[in-house]
């Protein structure tokens, strides 16, 4: 009697669902059509394992370990650093992580306090791990803390720190994978690429520079917070400006100004010249101006006080502010773009007066898509 084959195992359907971080303007749906400059790209696929065989993928790990009782959950180290753009990406990835797998754990690796990192991790909050600025010490230090930890994987969503937690992960053995946010890959993500596990991508663009087998386009990731925000116009403009609810006034128009991490001395010195007369003009019209750390003590010796003004060098409350706003203008950075479009708001882009040719592509694309 002749022995039957076995079957062939299935392969996992493709596409892959759409993931519900990203915009949909970012995906694309079918592997058989990828859009321009992804010919040789190859999306990431889900190989079938046994449920307890450690994962050799992030989203694979993810869909088998949701249960509280893993022995062995997951655990995640993030690399971040710098601008804001690295730093949030890497909370909205981790806000993710742990909303779809709450046994998951987290490490932050970034700049030793007072930087935004280890603020941003505090505040979420996640472990933070300090590394040291000089490169061999950094090195040192991110490889201790990435042995007491004991991580699955080390996602880098770059800045200065994510050089040195890599190069950390290569000595320790442990798989490390890139987010980069912009449309021209960052010198760091350049001279990583070779080593990484995996290369997720904010845009199409900057496959042709890096290893194309490596690359997935999958969009800039933004923090639930803004993404599922449900907080209604009135209560995000009560939370800033207290006095609007006895004030009885209907149709406020609200004006958000963000100048990103560091601040735009640019935008802050064009507001100066007109907020008052912008207030004058509208009794109806609100103005919640964010200076950045470094503008703020000059900012708020000129400026005047007014009760429908708002002046803070931060905003940790950025999913209500979003909620309050009729128009925002921003420094076009890749992950304030990307939250503006997101959130749907009317918005007033101002590129940086010295870019990057990474900056300088992200501000391009996005300039190309509004259009």
């Amino acid at each position: 009697m002749a022995a039957t084959a076995r079957p062939a195992p299935r392969p996992l359907p493709l596409p892959l669902p759409r993931s519900p971080l990203l915009p949909r303007f970012t995906q694309y749906n079918s592997p058989d059509d990828p859009p321009r400059g992804l010919r040789g790209a190859r999306r990431l696929t889900l190989s079938p394992s046994p449920a307890r065989r450690r994962a050799r993928s992030l989203h694979l790990r993810c869909r088998l370990s949701d249960s509280a009782s893993d022995p062995d959950p997951l655990r995640v180290a993030f690399a971040c650093g710098g601008a804001g753009g690295h730093v949030y990406a890497a909370i909205a990835l981790a806000d993710e992580l742990h909303a779809s797998l709450p046994s998951s754990a987290s490490l932050f690796l970034g700049a030793p306090p007072p930087s935004l990192e280890s603020d941003a991790a505090a505040s979420a909050p996640y472990p933070f791990a300090p590394i040291p600025r000089c490169l061999p010490h950094a090195v040192l230090d991110a490889a201790l803390h990435l042995r007491r930890f004991r991580p699955h994987v080390l996602v880098a969503t770059g800045g200065a720190p994510a050089l040195p937690a890599c190069l950390a992960a290569l000595l320790l053995g442990v798989p490390f994978v890139i987010q980069d946010q912009d449309a021209g890959p960052a010198p760091a993500t350049r001279l990583l690429a070779p080593l990484a596990r995996r290369i997720f991508l904010g845009f199409n663009a900057p496959v042709r520079l890096l290893p194309k087998r490596k690359c997935a386009v999958y969009g800039n990731p933004v923090r639930m917070s803004i993404r599922k925000c449900r907080i209604s116009k009135a209560d995000a403009m009560a939370s800033f400006f207290p006095r609007i609810g006895t004030v009885g006034e209907e149709g406020v128009e609200v004006l958000l100004v963000l100048g990103g991490t560091e601040g735009s001395p640019e935008i802050n010195v064009a507001l100066l010249n007109m907020y008052y007369e912008m207030l004058r003009e509208r009794r109806n019209r609100y103005i919640i101006w964010q200076t950045g750390p470094e503008g703020f003590c000059e900012m708020e010796s000129l400026v005047r006080s007014h009760r429908r003004l708002l002046l803070t060098p931060f905003l940790h409350e950025l999913d209500k502010a979003y909620a309050a706003a009729d128009v925002v203008v921003s420094r076009a950075g890749s992950m304030s773009c990307t939250e503006v479009l997101v959130t749907g708001k009317p918005s007033i882009l101002v590129s940086y007066t010295v870019m990057e040719l990474h900056f300088f592509s992200t501000y391009v694309l996005y300039v190309f898509y509004l259009l």
